[in-house]
């Protein structure tokens, strides 16, 4: 069974806010930084779930909390603070002893993962090893004319794991999106919706086949020593 600890960590002159880290029993020797989406913190279940899950598959995984979230606030940081806050999470992660850090893979659910690849495209001397972006958010719903396109920034390995019923761009939509893009897989989620929720009749642990590709992204690249 995985172990879980806590860490705070500073976001510069904007105050200070809490992570947690989840050990792998048996790990791969890869470190997963991971920030929830928009509209709940790194306690979610959806981000709990997944981090055990993906602890369990032998990847350490590291959450932490946007300063909005943090401070309880619904509304997101401005997107340069919400960079800041990613670029301070890998320093301190990067900082810590007894952890893994090489390779590092970042990642998040829908604008975690998109501010993920803002700051891998970006680069600015980080070292990273790829992105893993789950729910990305092509688009708001009902106007998928209106693209977001810092994942096509990223030019290290990057894995999508979509719902082909995510109403902010399916597997589908995703696939085409990227298919020019030979870093980039992306993986469908049957049934799945923006949070990877399927009909209860599928009788199915959609959070488990996520958690099965990003592990099996991350042990391929750890082995091939593409990371």
């Amino acid at each position: 069974m995985a172990r879980t600890t806590e860490l705070r960590f500073d976001v510069g002159a904007h105050g200070k806010t809490s992570g947690a880290v989840y050990r792998a029993a048996d790990p791969v020797g890869a470190t997963l930084v991971f920030a929830h989406g928009a509209g709940a913190p790194r306690t979610h279940p959806f981000v709990v779930g997944l981090a055990k899950k993906l602890a369990a598959r032998g990847v350490d995984v590291v959450t932490f909390n946007f300063l909005y979230a943090e401070a309880g606030r619904r509304a997101p940081d401005r997107v340069e603070l919400l960079e800041t806050c990613w670029r301070a999470a890998i320093a301190k992660v990067r900082a810590r002893t007894g952890l893994e850090t090489s390779p590092l893979f970042v990642g998040g659910k829908s604008m975690g993962g998109r501010i993920a690849t803002r700051v891998a495209g970006a680069k600015e001397g980080l070292v990273i090893d790829g992105v893993v972006c789950v729910g990305y958010p092509l688009h708001p719903p009902g106007k998928p004319d209106v693209a977001r396109a810092e994942i096509l920034s990223v030019d290290l390995p990057l894995l999508v794991v979509q719902g082909t019923r995510d109403a902010f761009g399916g597997a589908a939509v995703l696939k085409k999106y990227l298919r020019r893009r030979a870093n980039a897989r992306v993986v469908a989620i049957e049934d799945g919706d923006h949070s990877l929720e399927v009909p209860k009749r599928a009788e199915r642990d959609a959070l488990a086949e996520a958690a099965d590709a990003i592990a099996t992204f991350v042990k391929r690249l750890v082995k091939e020593g593409g990371a």
